[in-house]
């Protein structure tokens, strides 16, 4: 018999719940690859009456809501999921998110229906936002609640594979797309198509999250001291109040990651095409900037769980450090490489800045769950990654630019990139390390061939 303190994972069902929480990122990513890519298009459905820069923004304005309302689905849904359970939130959240996306692409033009037109893409935002910011959390805590001990490194890197398998499905659809239709057909029905698709993609989340259980970790909880949980209420002042210490170093770790990871995909592309071209320097093509990005993000898509998997053996603590000593490092050779100009010297910038990111990537996943206890753990976690998302990655664009345009030093980039990592290196220097024990509150989970070897 198995230590009454040691839970014992079943491999199938791990491999489900490890699929069914990508999914979800999947469909978030997918939505993000699809807008960005699709921004000059959108802006001309939906702003018709607005001058070319001025739809532009207003695009990207609409794009910026989902962030700015993130927060607010952190401190609903992450409390919700300690109370009524991780599988029922996610369920909800993953449909809520297809939703949002699928909205957009029925939602009729400025020349239909006049100003209605951007009010419901808007509302549309804001639905994807909110459940945006439940999803997350709630994730990471699904997989590290359901992963053994020595493997949660290497299972909690899928998720972010799902991150960048959905970007790189909606920014090639994307491209194809704009690449095959004429102007006036992807004005008048091609740029729907990759909207309307994320509806499957939803459904699909919701099949496999449905036929999941709770996690053992929640379910040992309920049974036990969860039976006497308070409010919503009181769960927050307990987090604000006793884990605040733990709330920094998460949001600081995630400030390090999402700068990074914004800094790539939402402002480098027109860092590439417009900023540069327009101070006098080479850059390259719109098309060979989508391509390049969309290659380097296959190659992370290589790279992440192997370090997921690098993590169980040597420690999160050792990756993550290496991504942020390389933020430090290597970010001004990475933009002066981007500043060289032609594919070969933008790809290898890229690359550079890609496995910078992937080091949080395949790592953060697993490390920031253990940092709170179970009857918290989706709460405080959903709360500090949104916020901090909020505050600083989902800025990051807007932030670049200004400072560029303001200076015009284009080494920026590097500059906010290098102080990204200095955060970082302090606060996973400060935070213990996590690898192969238990979560907090938790009892041991280990993997069958696990209890066998420990049998002998």
């Amino acid at each position: 018999m198995p230590d009454q303190n040691v839970s014992v994972a079943d491999p199938a069902v791990v491999k489900r719940a490890v699929g069914a929480a990508a999914i979800g990122n999947i469909t978030e990513w997918y939505d993000f690859g699809v807008y960005g890519y699709l921004t000059t298009t959108i802006s001309k459905v939906f702003f018709t009456d607005l001058s070319g820069p001025v739809a532009t923004i207003a695009t990207f304005g609409l794009f910026a809501v989902s962030f700015l309302i993130r927060p607010f689905g952190g401190l609903f849904f992450g409390p919700l999921s300690d109370r009524i359970g991780r599988k029922r939130v996610l369920s909800l959240t993953v449909v809520l998110m297809a939703l949002g996306t699928f909205a957009i692409g029925v939602v009729p033009g400025y020349e239909a229906i006049g100003i209605a037109a951007p009010l419901l893409v808007l509302f549309a935002r804001l639905v994807q936002g909110v459940s945006t910011g439940g999803e997350y959390g709630s994730a990471m805590t699904f997989i590290a609640e359901y992963a053994p001990d020595r493997r949660r490194g290497f299972l909690g890197s899928w998720l972010e594979f799902g991150t960048l398998t959905g970007y790189a499905f909606g920014a090639t659809i994307a491209t194809v797309l704009t690449a095959v239709l004429t102007e006036d057909q992807l004005l008048s029905w091609g740029w729907r198509i990759p909207f309307l698709i994320a509806l499957p993609i939803g459904l699909v989340g919701l099949y496999l999250r449905l036929r999941l259980e709770e996690t053992p970790a929640f379910a040992n909880y309920v049974s036990g001291e969860g039976k006497q949980r308070g409010s919503a209420g009181q769960e927050l002042r307990t987090i604000f109040s006793r884990y605040w210490p733990a709330m920094l170093l998460c949001a600081g770790l995630v400030l390090a990651w999402n700068v990074t990871n914004y800094m790539l995909t939402s402002y480098l592309p027109t860092y590439l095409t417009d900023t540069l071209p327009g101070h006098g320097e080479d850059g390259v093509g719109e098309t060979a900037a989508q391509v390049l990005q969309i290659v380097v993000l296959v190659l992370l898509m290589v790279v992440v769980t192997f370090l997921g998997r690098l993590s169980d053996r040597f420690g999160r603590r050792r990756i993550v450090m290496a991504g942020c000593l390389g933020l430090v490092v290597l970010s001004l050779p990475a933009v002066l490489l981007l500043r060289v100009g032609g594919n070969v010297a933008t790809f290898a910038g890229l690359a550079v800045m890609g496995l910078t990111l992937v080091c949080f990537s395949s790592t953060l996943p697993s490390t920031l769950p253990a940092m709170f206890p179970t009857h918290i753990r989706a709460g405080a976690l959903s709360i500090a990654f949104n916020i901090s998302v909020s505050l600083f990655g989902g800025t990051t664009s807007t932030v670049m630019g200004a400072l560029v345009a303001g200076t015009g030093d284009l080494n920026w980039p590097a500059y906010y990139l290098i102080a990204a990592g200095v955060v970082g290196a302090i606060c996973i220097y400060l935070t213990r390390e996590s690898a192969g024990r238990p979560l907090q509150g938790s009892p041991a989970i280990v993997s069958p061939e696990e209890l066998t070897g420990s049998r002998r």
